[in-house]
């Protein structure tokens, strides 16, 4: 971690006059001071050309960071079994770093153009050195947590173990989502895709960061499964939501990249459904197979989900999953301000379209 003066995570939780009481305003609240926080931990080259071709890409990326909702929901969960937060620093960067790796990768997967308004790594850098930018964003995961020096030897063999299961259950569902497009697959089931988007994103969205959260904040083994769970149900909520979000989000519509999943003929919950439902599956096959742009055809493709009822049967999915998975948490965590922030987030995750 850089040795510039900064303030401690604590103090950044408590710095706020009023203590947020949703997951919305929790992100709001602190976002930013994360964001700053954990990009301390990206080093610097011993030479000034690795810091031009390596390091400062890799941190201009980061800083162009979202909403930092994965460090964020790692030190809830760590507040949720009354831990203390500098344990879960280290860990919660760790989980940004894979975060940020996975994205510079996904963007180029993609072959789209713009990440949060902004153009891809791989196109102001060049390809090879955004794939090695990933790359190093993968090698600060598990070095950053054994480098700790608030963790002791077993917290940071269980986190990097952690750490790395949960960078190939990422890898794994990434695999499907690429190879399903890439060799025009239209026998996917709902079922498939389920899996698909656990191991793609639950895993490191929710499962893990949660997990890890209560492992360093000494939460008993049902306190760490049953955050698992929770983030595994909320996090492939997440999932469906942001497919909802691509297809037909208000704020997404004014954005460049707006139903570029039909582009890249992306297998969603929505278009999987779609294809076992509707009575137009060729039309939606041509269109799927075709990297259509023309938004007149891509509002085609969403009435003909509409029609099927798959949009209505992807949002009814997500919220049937966080309302359960809800009400779990909350029979398996103590009452406190930091479990109700995760039951927030639930909330939030599949509220986004609202």
């Amino acid at each position: 971690m850089s040795d510039q003066t900064t303030r401690s995570i604590r103090e950044i939780m408590d710095s706020v006059e009023e203590t947020p009481e949703t997951f919305e305003d929790y992100l709001a609240s602190y976002a930013d001071q994360v964001g700053d926080l954990v990009n301390r931990f990206i080093p610097r080259g011993s030479h000034p050309d690795m810091n031009k071709y390596l390091y400062d890409p890799l941190l201009r990326y980061s800083r162009n960071g979202g909403k930092r909702h994965r460090p964020l929901i790692c030190f809830a969960a760590c507040r949720a079994v009354g831990g203390d937060l500098d344990r879960a620093l280290s860990a919660a960067a760790a989980i940004e770093h894979f975060h940020t790796a996975a994205l510079i990768h996904d963007d180029i997967a993609d072959e789209a153009e713009l990440r949060r308004g902004e153009p891809f790594l791989h196109l102001t850098e060049g390809l090879g050195l955004a794939i090695n930018a990933g790359d190093l964003g993968l090698s600060l995961v598990n070095g950053t947590v054994m480098e700790d020096d608030a963790l002791d030897d077993a917290t940071k063999v269980r986190v990097v173990s952690e750490l790395i299961t949960m960078t190939r259950r990422t890898i794994e569902g990434q695999a499907l989502d690429i190879g399903w497009a890439r060799d025009g697959r239209y026998d996917i089931t709902p079922e498939d895709y389920l899996v698909m988007a656990t191991h793609k994103t639950a895993h490191y969205s929710g499962a893990v960061p949660l997990a890890i959260g209560a492992i360093v904040g000494g939460g008993t083994e049902g306190e760490i499964e049953g955050l698992r769970n929770y983030g595994l149900d909320t996090g492939l909520a997440f999932q469906i939501q942001d497919d909802l979000l691509n297809l037909i989000g208000a704020e997404e519509a004014t954005k460049k990249d707006f139903r570029n999943d039909i582009t890249e003929g992306k297998r969603t919950l929505v278009v999987v459904h779609a294809l076992q439902a509707s009575t137009q599956r060729d039309r939606l096959v041509e269109i799927l197979s075709s990297r259509e742009k023309d938004p007149r055809v891509l509002v085609e493709v969403v009435s003909l989900m509409e029609e099927a009822g798959s949009i209505e049967y992807a949002r009814n999915y997500a919220e049937n999953l966080t309302s359960i998975a809800k009400n779990r948490l909350v029979e398996m965590i103590n009452p406190t301000p930091a479990r109700d922030l995760l039951v927030s987030m639930a909330d939030w995750f599949v509220n986004r379209l609202r």
